[in-house]
C-alpha cells in the first residue's frame, strides 16, 4: 500500500501537466499578461527563472481545478507547499465532506513580478485574476460567481518546480448571478463561492 501511495505521489507532477493539456482542449484557455520583470530587489532575474515561475504558478492555477472539481486533495501537493497547501487541502476536505465540488475557469492573468529574495528561494509576485466560480451538488449547479481579485503569490523552488507558498486575495470587483436553483444572492469575497481568498495569509 506504501509503495502506491509512493508511486502516486511520483506522478502527480505530470499528472497535472496532463491536465493543462486536456484542459486546454476543452475549456477556453486564459489570457495572460506579464509587465517586464525590471528591478525586483537586490538579485538578478534571470529569463530562464522569470518563464519558470509564470509557468509554474499557471500550472498551480491548473491542478488547484482539478482538485477542488475532483475533490482531491492530494493534487494540492504538486504545486503548494506550507501554509498554502495546509488550507487549500483542508477547504476540499471540507466541500468534499459537504458533497459539493467547486469550478474554476480562470479567464485571465495580469501577473507583476515584484521580489526575488538575495538567497534565490522566494519571488513575490502580484496578480489581478479574472475567473468564474461554479458550486455543484453532484450534477445539479448551486450558484456562479464571476469575481475579479488580485492576488499576492509567494512562490518557493523545489527539486521539481517553483510551488506557491502563499496565495492570498484582495478582491477588487465581483460579478454575482446568484444561487440558480437556491436562495443565496450575497456579493462578498467570503462567500462560499470564494474558497481560495486567503489560502496563506503569513510569508
Amino acid at each position: 500500500m506504501s509503495r502506491n501511495r509512493n508511486l502516486s505521489r511520483k506522478l502527480l507532477p505530470p499528472v497535472c501537466a496532463l491536465v493543462t493539456v486536456l484542459l486546454g482542449s476543452g475549456f477556453q484557455q486564459p489570457s495572460v499578461r506579464v509587465e517586464p520583470a525590471g528591478s525586483v530587489g537586490p538579485r538578478t532575474m534571470e529569463k530562464q527563472t522569470q518563464t519558470a515561475v509564470i509557468r509554474d504558478y499557471l500550472l498551480a492555477w491548473q491542478c488547484l481545478s482539478d482538485a477542488l472539481r475532483q475533490n482531491r486533495p492530494e493534487l494540492v501537493d504538486a504545486n503548494f507547499v506550507g501554509v498554502a497547501q495546509q488550507k487549500l487541502t483542508g477547504t476540499i476536505r471540507e466541500q468534499k465532506k459537504l458533497g459539493i465540488q467547486t469550478v474554476y475557469q480562470d479567464r485571465s492573468h495580469d501577473i507583476s513580478l515584484v521580489f526575488y529574495s538575495p538567497d534565490g528561494l522566494s519571488i513575490e509576485l502580484l496578480d489581478t485574476v479574472e475567473y468564474e466560480v461554479q458550486i455543484r451538488d453532484g450534477e445539479k449547479l448551486q450558484g456562479t460567481q464571476n469575481i475579479r481579485s488580485r492576488y499576492l503569490a509567494v512562490l518557493t523552488p523545489t527539486e521539481v518546480r517553483w510551488k506557491v507558498r502563499v496565495l492570498q486575495a484582495e478582491p477588487q470587483q465581483e460579478n454575482t448571478s446568484g444561487l440558480r436553483d437556491g436562495t443565496w444572492t450575497g456579493q462578498h469575497s467570503a462567500s462560499p463561492l470564494h474558497p481560495i481568498s486567503n489560502a496563506g495569509g503569513s510569508r
